[in-house]
């Protein structure tokens, strides 16, 4: 009957078109588009400025003039663009408009859904289908900017039924070569201008993007060979490199890093001592201090908090700069300390101690009492290079990647005594965040198949392979590897790498990074900037929503995977600049990246999906994540902290903080079998790729 009914639609769709022509309506535009240009944008991704509550972006290319796009009311401009997931000669738009049509509007390619090109503009708009032929435009993204409402009162705004582009995709795959390593212009002490040789593409290279430790600083155009990045601190140390693009999106890999410590400011006055340093709360694992603000003359950037024992600091927490307070974790219990608390600011200039020092005892050990969250936490293990991917091991033991050496180490965290088991083929670091990344093991099969799934690194991409651990010689057997899933694009930072299988062991997940390309998260046809759903073999499965390994996307930099006791996956996601955050996934869902970071951009665009929480950068840049108990726990690396919070519906309420500053940078959070929880951190070279120049700690977590 489905078919039935297209069918006849389609039929009465034609008998009409044929009529208008008889009858001499003639369409809009300067000559006739070429017969053969087929649709491109038929179910692409679509974005939009507002939405209605009926009608989402994502109606206006579904081929049903039944559905569509309505903005918010009352409010011009307007506009509504689509993703055509390659770069297009467009050569005719059609537009079929409800009602509420446009008076006045143009019609917009672009590269990067940024900088627009207008190749059709009218103040005349009439409504019904208006058909614009003999376009002439390059670009990924087409856009309708609609200015004037044909309904001007307040309770309407615009609405498309359908928005046809037409026209031809290039056939240009080959990105740009890497850019020469850029060279100090010159620097302040809050922005850096750097230089680079240019690159090579056999079109053109259409612009740069400048970026510091993953993070994008400026754009420019393909002809410009300099940049400056600002918003910088004063005397910290930063790597700056910089990509290349073409007008197909397509993106080179990095070039080479310059490492810049920008100049001290001109301020040398340190803050005043904070004062009252006091304890409101004692535990047998923390204290909770409290004190005076300190003041500063440009403004204190933050509070650290150190452990004083014969005359020698020790830090054990820290506070942002608007904090009269903190909690002290991972303290022993029965145990004095004797606290001292400095201010900084922005400059690195540090107060002298608060004084007298605060000497407090813990409570004796006890039960960890729920209001309490997180109780003690224990060294079980240690390690000279980034601890990335963790599992636990039917015996209680522990495997983990060692994300720069490339190998696979087992440790017994009773003894602390640890060996590496293997050297993972094929893995190639990129002088940033990739390498050996995900490590996991099938809960429903580990006991007697014995794969170990991996996700890495290669020379070409990222990839998904299994790899079969001998428990009796305790060894990686290299020779079983097998090669699951390839061809998820590479860069220097932004290459994901969580995998986590689902609790019955069906499905095997993985995060994915943008390759710091952010149209990659938008185009359903790319691994990148995605949450993957493969089976344990690397088949994909058949209810997949894209028909490949795609389950969401519109994903930045998925960096943590959990699923809770309803069989629901959790999300962590690293953002710009702005705000990390936490996803519930579901199938088929956009989350917004690049138009949405966290809850700043065009987020409340019609379709895309919201985070349940989202992090201050700077008290994020939140990594991996596991859920015990009915709560969630998120490991922080430059935010230096653990989040713990309460999964309540589909909400996460009761958030907590604990280890803020204790232990440095957090990056992996796994269940214990006792309940408990291992917690990594990623302290020193966790974005050089250089092996073994790292100090970090493997801890047993008691959690309420």
């Amino acid at each position: 009957m489905r078919n039935g009914m297209q069918r006849i639609r389609a039929l009465i769709i034609t008998v009409c078109a044929v009529a208008l022509a008889v009858a001499g309506v003639a369409t809009i535009g300067a000559g006739t588009a070429s017969a053969a240009d087929p649709l491109l944008s038929l179910h692409k991704a679509a974005t939009a400025s507002s939405s209605g509550g009926c009608c989402g972006a994502s109606f206006v290319d579904d081929g049903d003039s039944a559905t569509r796009w309505a903005s918010a009311p009352n409010a011009d401009p307007q506009w509504i663009y689509v993703d055509l997931g390659a770069t297009a000669h467009v050569s005719r738009v059609r537009l079929q408009w409800d009602l509420s049509c446009a008076t006045a509007y143009e019609i917009d390619v672009s590269a990067d859904h940024k900088t627009w090109s207008k190749i059709y503009a009218t103040s005349a708009g009439k409504g019904g289908v208006e058909d614009l032929t003999a376009l002439d435009g390059t670009g990924r993204f087409v856009r309708m900017y609609g200015t004037e409402r044909c309904r001007a009162d307040a309770t309407h705004g615009y609405s498309l039924q359908e928005f046809g582009v037409y026209g031809t995709t290039g056939t240009d795959t080959t990105p740009p070569s890497a850019p020469g390593t850029p060279t100090l212009v010159s620097d302040t002490s809050n922005s850096v201008t750097v230089a680079w040789t240019a690159s090579t593409d056999d079109v053109g290279v259409s612009g740069y993007d400048v970026y510091h430790d993953g993070q994008l600083c400026a754009q420019v155009s393909g002809s410009t060979l300099t940049a400056t990045c600002g918003s910088l601190s004063p005397n910290v140390a930063y790597g700056f490199y910089v990509n290349a693009r073409d007008a197909a999106g397509n993106v080179s890999q990095p070039s080479g890093t310059l490492s810049v410590t920008t100049p001290p400011s001109n301020d040398t006055t340190p803050p005043t001592v904070p004062g009252s340093v006091h304890a409101t709360g004692v535990t047998s694992s923390g204290v909770t201090l409290a004190w005076t603000a300190s003041t500063d003359d440009v403004g204190v950037a933050g509070y650290r908090v150190y452990n004083v024992v014969n005359g020698t600091r020790t830090k054990v927490g820290s506070a942002d700069g608007t904090a009269t307070g903190t909690q002290v974790d991972g303290l022993s219990p029965n145990t004095a300390y004797h606290f001292q608390v400095t201010a900084y600011d922005g400059n690195a200039n540090e107060s002298a101690g608060s004084t007298p020092v605060l000497d407090v005892t813990t409570s004796p050990a006890s039960d960890c009492a729920p209001s309490q969250g997180v109780c003690t936490a224990t060294r079980v293990g240690t390690d000279d290079d980034v601890v990335w991917g963790l599992v636990t091991l039917p015996d209680g033991t522990i495997l983990f990647n060692e994300r720069d050496a490339h190998d696979i180490v087992h440790l017994n965290p009773k003894t602390g005594t640890k060996k590496s088991i293997g050297t993972v083929p094929n893995v190639q670091s990129t002088d940033g965040e990739g390498g050996l990344t995900g490590l996991e093991i099938n809960p429903a099969s580990f006991g007697s198949d014995h794969w170990l799934y991996i996700m890495h690194t290669s020379p070409s991409d990222n990839r998904i392979v299994r790899i079969k651990y001998d428990p009796t010689a305790d060894t990686l057997q290299t020779g079983t590897e097998q090669v699951l899933l390839t061809g998820i694009q590479r860069n220097k930072y932004h290459n994901g790498g969580r995998l986590r299988f689902s609790p019955d062991g069906e499905y095997l997940f993985a995060g994915t990074g943008d390759a710091q390309n952010g149209a990659n998260a938008q185009n359903t046809s790319s691994l990148n900037g995605k949450v993957l759903r493969i089976d344990p073999d690397g088949t994909i499965p058949a209810d997949n929503p894209f028909h490949n390994a795609v389950w969401s996307y519109g994903h930045r930099n998925v960096q943590g995977l959990a699923f809770d006791s309803q069989g629901r996956l959790w999300e962590q996601e690293f953002g710009n600049s702005v705000m990390d955050e936490t996803n519930l996934i579901t199938k088929g869902g956009d989350y917004g990246w690049p138009s949405c970071e966290g809850t700043s951009g065009t987020c409340g665009t019609g379709g895309f999906i919201a985070p349940k929480h989202t992090y201050p950068v700077a008290e994020g840049s939140c990594s991996g994540i596991t859920v015990i108990r009915g709560f969630l726990y998120v490991a922080c690396q430059r935010g230096t902290r653990l989040y713990r919070e309460r999964i309540s519906g589909s909400s996460l309420t009761d958030v907590q903080e604990f280890f803020n500053g204790t232990y440095g940078r957090l990056r992996t959070v796994e269940p214990a079998p006792d309940g408990g929880m291992w917690m990594a951190t990623s302290n020193g070279g966790d974005k050089d790729g250089t092996p073994h120049n790292s100090d970090n700690q493997i801890l047993h977590v008691t959690v309420s």
